[in-house]
């Protein structure tokens, strides 16, 4: 029987610099130990960090960045490559864990993507997975806790505490499981692209491309909409707000479009009194300099690929090939979804191949189903 069903988690509340030194001095002796971040992202730009999770097998430490003033054991441990991290759904976890310590952890896997290559669907819960193979129901009773607000009670420790404490158990039992399929370096390969993908610094040159509809603008419009998202993306970022807290997308939209002179057609436009209050100048300032922009200079229209004639009946046959060539025990999903087709495409007709940016699907061991793809429209 293993021992975590047997008992309810039991933990250690970290809230000093020795205790956590202590906690990560057993960790690091461990081969495996399971992760988890609890934390608050409803107006900030990063995430606000509220607990850590920590499970080494013998002992659960929830650890209190409130009162925790030196982390150098946890980076420590983050960065040790003897140790394996486990984490489920980790693609959040990675961003807090780099914004806070520029560090992720490594190596890393994901239970979530192991799941994936074992039938289960590409997005399965924790309490999914825990139902699956221990027949037991998680408490959910504290999932919109404040993890910001102290003190934490019990119940919310607690619940914080299970994500880890089952954790464990559920990956040893996932990985005899994967042992039996070829795809223990598929597993790998994709966990290591998850943190790839963290890896990759927003260019705030680029940020336009995310506004809703851009797609639609002339070249004059883009240039000036690039010029205010970059604006937003950088205030965003010196202010730490989330994006549409500095200004909504769709205000910044119709700003590029309509090039207003005057505060007051601002308001008129639809932009909350307190981003005209704000930020009212700036958005005129940013017109008036898009004005001196060589028109050689402008971004190029946003080419759309469902607007290329090829485009339906290429990705209706690749997603069709898909399910034909996909092994008998991996969903097609898992090599590819639409967006992933969609990426291959892009590469081939508007990107030359370029091979310094390969889309996943002519990556590692997704390469040969990519390979099968590209024949149909290169035959």
């Amino acid at each position: 029987m293993i021992k975590e069903l047997k008992n309810p988690p039991r933990f250690n509340l970290i809230t000093d610099n020795e205790s956590l030194k202590s906690a990560c001095q057993q960790a690091v002796q461990k081969a495996v130990v399971a992760l988890d971040t609890e934390f608050v992202r409803i107006r900030s730009y990063y995430p606000k960090l509220g607990l850590i999770q920590l499970y080494d097998g013998d002992n659960v430490s929830l650890i209190d960045p409130t009162e925790v003033t030196d982390f150098s054991p946890f980076v420590d441990l983050l960065a040790d490559n003897k140790v394996i991290k486990v984490l489920h759904a980790c693609y959040e976890d990675l961003d807090v864990f780099f914004h806070h310590f520029q560090q992720f952890p490594t190596p890393m896997v994901d239970t979530q993507v192991m799941a994936s290559f074992l039938g289960f669907t590409t997005s399965a819960g924790l309490a999914t997975l825990i139902q699956h193979y221990f027949q037991l129901e998680l408490d959910k009773g504290a999932a919109r806790t404040d993890w910001l607000a102290r003190p934490l009670s019990d119940k919310q420790l607690t619940y914080a505490a299970a994500d880890v404490w089952y954790l464990l158990p559920l990956y040893q039992k996932m990985a005899q499981d994967l042992a039996q399929t070829p795809w223990q370096s598929a597993v790998q390969f994709d966990c290591d692209l998850l943190v790839e993908k963290q890896q990759k610094p927003k260019n705030p040159e680029k940020a336009y491309l995310t506004i809703p509809n851009a797609w639609r603008m002339e070249r004059d419009e883009l240039n000036r909409l690039k010029l205010l998202a970059k604006w937003r993306h950088e205030e965003a970022i010196r202010r730490d707000l989330a994006l549409n807290f500095v200004i909504r997308a769709e205000n910044l939209y119709e700003v590029a479009k309509i090039q207003p002179k005057h505060t007051s057609e601002l308001l008129k436009l639809g932009l909350d009194p307190n981003e005209v209050r704000i930020h009212g100048k700036k958005l005129l300032q940013l017109i008036e300099q898009s004005k001196r922009i060589d028109e050689k200079e402008y971004p190029p229209k946003i080419q759309r690929l469902n607007e290329d004639p090829r485009y339906k009946k290429t990705i209706k046959a690749w997603q069709q090939k898909l399910k034909e060539i996909a092994p008998t025990d991996l969903a097609p999903e898992v090599i590819a979804g639409k967006r992933d087709l969609e990426r291959l495409m892009k590469w081939v007709w508007l990107k030359n191949k370029d091979s310094q940016n390969l889309p996943e699907l002519m990556r590692d061991w997704r390469e040969p189903f990519g390979k099968q793809l590209l024949s149909m429209i290169e035959a």
